[in-house]
């Protein structure tokens, strides 16, 4: 999933930290140069997609303007679910 908007610099890495882990799923989440930031989930299709609709919303200060998701099959390559840097 890649969140468009002003979405770094408010804490939308700690939020999609704490709403995938509160969600059992594994994967990561990081900044990206372009200013987006990039959610890699695995997990149920159903936890994937209410992941999706939070981050429609983002925390209070983030001002999500666009949201795309791209599906992949399951591979269970991670373990934890963590902030990465670039």
């Amino acid at each position: 999933m890649t969140v468009y908007g002003l979405v770094q610099g408010v804490g939308f890495r700690y939020f999609v930290l704490r709403k995938a882990t509160e969600l059992g799923l594994k994967g990561y989440v990081k900044n990206q140069y372009d200013g987006t930031v990039l959610t890699v989930a695995e997990g149920e299709k159903y936890l994937i997609e209410l992941l999706f609709n939070e981050l429609k919303i983002g925390p209070m200060h983030a001002d999500v303007r666009d949201i795309k998701i791209s599906w992949q099959s399951f591979v269970g390559e991670f373990s934890n679910f963590e902030i990465r840097r670039y």
